[in-house]
């Protein structure tokens, strides 16, 4: 089974390469891309493949539709929960830092400075009613190699057999 396990890592490699690849394009702390990885477990009868990344990654790649503004994705804000609904608004606490890195720093019509908590929860507002637009950024090199295996895993298959049958003939 050496070929299929190989064609089974390139596989897994190159889903967790092009999904940090889409990440390094947005400006983010990076704990996401990080978070990207796999796990190949060969098993005597079987394989086991996950693809593992922060909680928030599946909102990130699927995008969650917002109280106003839908799009195509199994995750909602709704304000009582419910099936892939995400009871309430995000709470404006994990928005602390990003607002640091992305410098945002409004004004109120006098001039001053808004505070961070203002300017957090206007930011988690935002998103409960708007939503999360999808990225899509591990789904679509997924599915890009996932066409590509089942040709690639059958001709591994085919050269792991073909290399049993000589071992086997051979003793």
């Amino acid at each position: 089974m050496l070929e299929t396990k190989k064609t089974l890592e390139r596989f897994r490699r190159n889903v967790v390469r092009a999904s940090r690849k889409n990440l390094q394009k947005k400006k983010s702390t990076g704990e996401l891309h990080k978070s990207v990885t796999s796990k190949l477990k060969i098993h005597k009868n079987s394989f086991t493949l996950s693809f593992l990344m922060e909680d928030y990654g599946v909102f990130q790649d699927k995008g969650v539709s917002g109280i106003k503004k839908k799009y195509n994705t199994p995750f909602s804000y709704k304000s009582k929960g419910g099936k892939n609904g995400l009871k309430g608004m995000p709470p404006p606490k994990v928005f602390d830092k990003w607002n640091i890195r992305r410098g945002i720093a409004p004004r109120d019509k006098k001039g001053k400075f808004l505070k961070r908590k203002q300017i957090n929860f206007l930011i988690a507002k935002s998103i409960f009613e708007k939503g999360i637009k999808p990225t899509r950024f591990f789904t679509d090199p997924f599915e890009k190699e996932f066409k590509k295996l089942s040709k690639d895993i059958t001709e591994a298959y085919a050269l792991d057999v073909e290399k049993l049958l000589e071992k086997t003939l051979n003793n």
